[in-house]
């Protein structure tokens, strides 16, 4: 029996998990580590934390597990997207990174639309500039620090960072190299055109390889540490959601998943390139060698829910702690009980702003039709159905683009309701799944060290071998008229208040 591993580094931890080749899971690890707030609006965390929880969940999932270390095939690693790890010329550590949700490079962001052209930028990197993305926070650097600048030898993304703590290769791979807004994006490799706008060194930059090619081996040093054998091979990896999407079987046109967490994600797989000319959607190249994939992102999905439990259902806190279940099992036992449509309620989930398909920071939620007859009750069913008109929205956008979206899996804490599943099966018209394993991202860039180490002759074949569907909810044709009705007038809310919610942001 062949056995690999894979990493997640995560935001919140690192979670390591051993599984056999036909994805059962071995053993698994999890060491969580800080993320830093220096400022307001600044998001950092030490590299080093990283690779200290990669080499101890490793070493205790080879302990827990008793495998013998040469029937170990191959490392995979996925990771937080986005984040900036720079090294000088001897491999030292510059600065914390300055990660993906760090939001400090406004004035980069402008500087690189207005110096290379909004229009420029999606044509080759297939999205605008965002703040989140690293080749701001890399100007960022240049602009504010300018003797780390000096000093920069190297730029890894923190998955390449735990690559190079391996096998001291720097290397990056499509999926997430699509987030640094320095990649040719329908051409998988760097852009030469950007690196020279930016004044970027093309050398400070990995070798780009496809996901589940094999990026090196494991060093002699590395090996003796973590109980492996020297040599053991470690692939591409994978971007989180990239990984995510194998993970959960999206590797063909036609499949896609929605993963509802505090944030909701639409991920669909597409085997031509395909770019939004509006940067509604992101659009990156895919953990299947010559695929990419578009996603579109709801920024308050989960987090309308839990912003509703938190304010309004103290009593369905109390009576869950009592009868030993889950508050989100009894709102949804609540929700059922109120008809499809919340009986002329509609929500719209823009706690945050909104990104998929408004763009819109100033954007902000509201109850629309809120009568006297309403109670907590159609307000609960409100919020889950604003959440699955939102995710709709980014449907929509990609049928606009010609990509098919007919086979769905649900994943996240949202994916796991029932009730929230068959909003979604009849708002998208098409079935809705789950997935036996729960493990994602780990499981995805598992199946990708199976490919790269000859288990599976390619990354479709591994995920037919291995992932199979849990539960499948249809849409209900009864409901998919309704839903529709009500769905279209959700769509013209914002576009009438929009105007309205900017005055609001400067009051």
């Amino acid at each position: 029996m062949a056995y690999v591993i894979g990493v997640d580094c995560g935001t919140s931890g690192t979670k390591t998990v051993l599984f056999d080749e036909k994805g059962t899971v071995i053993a698994s690890k999890t060491i969580e580590y800080p993320m830093y707030q220096p400022k307001n609006g600044y998001a950092e965390q030490e590299p080093g934390d990283w690779a200290s929880a990669m080499i101890n969940t490793i070493k205790a999932v080879m302990a827990q597990s008793g495998v013998d270390k040469n029937d170990v095939k191959g490392i995979g690693i996925s990771g937080q997207m986005h984040g900036l790890v720079l090294l000088d010329k001897d491999n030292n550590v510059l600065r914390r990174s300055i990660i993906w949700c760090d939001q400090r490079t406004e004035a980069e962001v402008e500087w690189m639309t207005s110096t290379v052209g909004r229009e420029k930028l999606i044509e080759i990197t297939a999205n605008p500039a965002l703040t989140g993305w690293t080749a701001a926070k890399i100007l960022w650097v240049k602009n504010n620090e300018p003797e780390i600048y000096d000093k920069i030898a190297h730029i890894l993304l923190p998955k390449d960072f735990l690559r190079f703590v391996l096998t001291h290769e720097y290397a990056t791979e499509v999926s997430d190299a699509s987030g640094m807004q320095l990649l040719d994006v329908p051409n998988r490799k760097w852009s030469d055109e950007l690196l020279e706008a930016f004044e970027i060194d093309k050398s400070w930059l990995g070798k780009v390889y496809e996901s589940c090619e094999v990026t090196g081996t494991l060093t002699k040093c590395m090996a003796e540490e973590l109980g492996l054998c020297e040599g053991t091979i470690v692939v591409g990896g994978a971007g989180d959601n990239a990984a995510a999407a194998i993970g959960t079987g999206v590797a063909e046109d036609g499949k896609a998943f929605t993963t509802i967490g505090t944030s909701g994600v639409v991920f669909a797989h597409t085997s031509g390139i395909a770019i939004d000319p509006k940067g509604r959607v992101h659009t990156c190249c895919a953990a299947v060698p010559g695929a990419w994939h578009v996603m579109g992102v709801t920024q308050g999905a989960g987090l309308s829910l839990k912003w509703f439990r938190d304010n309004f259902c103290a009593a369905e806190k109390e009576t869950a702690a009592y009868m030993g279940v889950d508050e989100y099992y009894l709102m949804d036992k609540e929700a059922e009980t109120v008809p499809v449509g919340a009986e002329r309620l509609l929500y719209l989930p823009y706690l945050m702003g909104e990104r998929t398909p408004h763009l819109d920071p100033n954007a902000r939620g509201m109850f629309f039709g809120l009568s006297a007859m309403h109670t907590k009750k159609h307000m609960l069913r409100a919020v889950l159905e604003g959440v699955s008109y939102s995710l709709r929205d980014c449907v929509e956008v990609f049928r606009e683009m010609n990509i098919n979206v007919s086979d769905m899996m649900a994943c996240g804490g949202g994916g796991s309701s029932p009730l929230w599943r068959s909003m979604l099966a009849d708002l998208y018209n098409c079935p809705v799944k789950t997935v036996a394993s729960k493990e994602g991202p780990a499981l995805g860039v598992a199946l990708l060290a199976l490919t790269g180490a000859g288990v599976y002759s390619s990354v479709p074949e591994a995920c037919k071998a291995v992932v199979s569907v849990d539960k499948t909810q249809q849409p209900d044709a009864a409901n998919v008229p309704v839903y529709d009705s009500y769905y279209q007038l959700y769509r013209e809310i914002y576009p009438a208040v929009k105007a309205q919610c900017a005055k609001l942001a400067k009051l």
